[in-house]
Parts: C-alpha cells; structure tokens; sequence
C-alpha cells in the first residue's frame, strides 16, 4: 500500500451550524480538499444519516462551502466510525491506501472514532489539526465539556500515540503533505 486519500467526514449543515469555530474550520476543511486535489490526492466524501439526520434534508447536505467534485467518491455511514458497516475499507483497498488525511466533524464522535479506525486498521493517519470540529457538551446538573477541550485532546492523542508499524501525527491544512 502506497497511496494517500483525504477523508472528510460529516462536514454538513446540521452537523456543524452550531459547532465551534465553525467558519474558520469549514475554511480549513476547504484548504485541505483544495491541497489534496493540487497534489493528486483523492478525497473521499463521508456522510452521516441517522433518525435525526436524514438523507435528502437540508440539514444532511454538506455545508455551502464543500461540494464533492464530478468523480469524487461519496460513502453513506449510520455509526461514528467511517469504517463500519461501509464501502471504505473496500474502497481504501482498491485505491492501494496507505495513509490518511482526516478533517471533519464531530471531534469527540466520528472523527475520532474514524481515527482510531483507521489506524486499529493498520493506515497511517494525519489528523489536519485545525480542520476538525464539534459543540460544547453539556452533560447538565452545569456541567459542560467544551468543544476546544475535545479538539486539542484529539489533536494531542493523534500527536503522541504510539501503534507497531503505523505512523500517526498531527498537521495544520496548510502544512499537510499532501502526495499522491
């Protein structure tokens, strides 16, 4: 396995209309679709539909800002991870993946649950540091966990794990290396 993909996950309009930093992550995500095509790289379109996010609702489109281009695979998940119960792995597969790039939504959900999929499956894995997102979870009784403490936890995880043969880390949109 040799080959790279961008995997951006759950970056739709009732995912992120509320998330942290919202605007300034949609950009990055954007940065980061734009770098991979530049270089080769394919980006791979993963979409959630659940009871509460159903496929064909405005809420269930992706942002305005990030559209799949002509070609561009599309995989249609029901769980966290992207892996389960889809075509990705199949897909990763045919395409001869060795690493990859992961930007999305929800931090502390499927972007998580994705990266520790990826790698538990043997792929390298770049977090895009400042491509992911998700909102404040408040667990009541004034308790909140904070959207930012979920992405600095992620990004710090995916900076110091450690996993036989694999090489994970973590990249800004504009810094990742992006090859083919």
């Amino acid at each position: 396995m040799t080959n790279a993909v961008l995997l951006v996950v759950d970056v739709q309009v009732g995912v992120v209309a509320t998330a942290w930093e919202r605007d300034r992550v949609v950009n990055n995500v954007a940065l980061a679709v734009r770098r991979a095509r530049e270089a080769g790289v394919p980006v791979i379109w993963v979409q959630h539909e659940d009871d509460d996010l159903r496929r064909g609702s405005p809420e269930w489109e992706w942002v305005p800002e990030l559209q799949p281009a002509p070609g561009e695979a599309r995989i249609y998940k029901q769980h966290n991870s992207a892996f389960e119960d889809t075509e990705l792995p199949a897909l990763l597969e045919k395409l001869d993946v060795a690493r990859i790039f992961l930007a999305g939504a929800a931090t502390n959900w499927c972007i998580r649950a994705t990266a520790y999929g990826a790698l538990e499956r043997g792929f390298d894995l770049t977090l895009v540091s400042d491509a992911h997102t998700t909102r404040d979870l408040d667990l009541g009784k004034g308790r909140v966990l904070e959207a930012r403490s979920f992405v600095d936890d992620l990004n710090t995880a995916m900076k110091w794990l450690s996993y036989p043969g694999r090489v994970n880390s973590v990249a800004t949109a504009a810094e990742a290396a992006f090859r083919a």
